[in-house]
Order: structure tokens, then C-alpha cells, then sequence
């Protein structure tokens, strides 16, 4: 796993720079997964929750391998997720709850099949969490809806921005402060990721400071308050 990261995922060089234009077969795979990703949304709204989408299809940047990751940003409770996919008639396949490190926001994955997945946090995601999403493209279902794409930084530290015939991509590094005001987020949050990505490119994937995987029978709130009772999760807002 963590030489597979390492060689699909090594960081452009300082200067890197390209135009690619998308086959037929792109826009028709990119279609497709932006629609499903509709659907997903909107059956989460019918419930009022907010959903967002965040990386290679809101760039474009798609690959047969790609994800579709929807993420409400906010604190919701599990129940109403929960009940919103099962009224929808969305299978589970199973759950997890993880946190990053002790500071980090606690997170529920809800994984739909391998690669789909809706999460949302269970404590108050911090500044740079929050902006994690948009550093790699963030769309609304209303920006989906109109097939608007977004730049953002893949985990090759390539900022992708779309063109009308696909995108052009270039290295981050050395160009931290202008992707910071293109994406309208914090230098820090760059720096950071930056930090993050390289170091993962290094050595692979670090280990979590807490994942629990969950059944897709189990409701989350029974074994939320199981954790919370035995000291292993705290839930103390930032």
C-alpha cells in the first residue's frame, strides 16, 4: 500500500508544467461519476443537509480509479445521515470513525462501496481542516448541477485548473502563495499540505491515531456513546 502511494503519487518537479486534453472517454467517465455524485447529493438535501464534493471530479482530473467522496463540513447528527440513506434505499458497506492524531477533529466515513463515501465530522473541524477540502477542489450540488469544475491540488502537488478541452496543471512548489489566492485559502493550509504530501510521498501513509470500523448493520450513535463511555473518544468541540 505504501509503495503503491509512493509511485502513483510522486510529486511534480519545481517548474512542472502541462496542458492535457480530455478523449471522449474522459468527459463520458467524468460524466458519470458527476452524476452519481448528484444523486448522492440530493438525497442527502432532501433530509436539509449541505453536502459538498471534493477532489478529482470537481477538478475534471478524473481516472477509472477515482472516488467520489461527498463530505457535509460540519457537525451533523449520525442518526440523520444515517436514516437519509436508508430512506433512499443506499446500501452500506461499512463504517468507520477515525481521527487523524489526539488534536485532530473526530470523522465518520460512511463507505458506500469502495469508492464512494460520505463523511462528516463529529467535532468542530479546524480552519486548515476545513479549507483540506478546498486546497483539492470543492463543488456545491448547485455548482455539479450547472457542470462547473474547479482548480485544486492533486496529491501530485500539481494545481489543476480547467479548460474548456480539459486542464492545465503545474508544480505548487515555489508557487505556494499564488495557489493560495487562486483556491482563496490560507498559505498556511498550502504550506502544510505541501509538508503532508511530501512526507507521505517519502515513507507512504502513517498510521491513524484512532480508526473503528463499524458494521453496516451497527448504528453509529450506539457505538459512539460506547466509546465515549470507555474513555476512548472524546467529543470536546475546538
Amino acid at each position: 500500500m505504501k509503495k503503491d502511494f509512493k509511485m502513483k503519487n510522486r510529486p511534480g518537479k519545481p517548474g512542472e508544467e502541462k496542458e492535457v486534453i480530455y478523449s471522449s472517454q474522459h468527459w463520458r467517465l467524468l460524466k458519470q461519476l458527476r452524476a452519481r455524485a448528484i444523486e448522492l447529493m440530493k438525497l442527502l438535501r432532501r433530509y436539509s443537509l449541505n453536502p459538498i464534493v471534493h477532489g478529482s471530479i470537481v477538478r475534471g482530473d478524473i481516472t477509472p480509479q477515482s472516488d467520489i467522496d461527498i463530505v457535509l463540513p460540519y457537525n451533523v447528527p449520525s442518526f440523520i445521515v444515517e436514516e437519509a440513506l436508508e430512506a433512499a434505499g443506499i446500501k452500506v458497506l461499512y463504517k468507520e470513525i477515525v481521527q487523524a492524531t489526539p488534536l485532530s477533529a473526530v470523522k465518520v466515513y460512511i463507505h458506500l462501496s469502495e469508492r464512494e463515501t460520505v463523511s462528516f465530522p463529529l467535532t468542530k473541524l479546524s480552519l486548515r481542516e476545513r479549507e483540506f477540502y478546498t486546497f483539492g477542489g470543492e463543488s456545491t450540488l448547485e455548482e455539479l448541477l450547472k457542470d462547473i469544475r474547479k482548480p485544486g491540488v492533486n496529491k501530485r502537488l500539481m494545481l489543476v485548473k480547467p479548460t474548456l478541452k480539459g486542464h492545465v496543471e503545474y508544480s505548487i512548489i515555489g508557487r505556494e502563495s499564488e495557489v493560495a489566492r487562486i483556491l482563496g485559502i490560507s498559505i498556511d493550509t498550502v504550506n502544510e499540505r505541501k509538508k503532508m504530501l511530501l512526507k507521505r510521498s517519502a515513507v507512504g501513509r502513517t498510521g491513524l491515531y484512532m480508526k473503528v470500523e463499524i458494521p453496516s448493520i451497527q448504528p453509529l450513535e450506539t457505538v459512539i456513546r460506547k466509546l465515549i463511555s470507555s474513555g476512548r473518544l472524546k467529543l470536546t468541540n475546538n
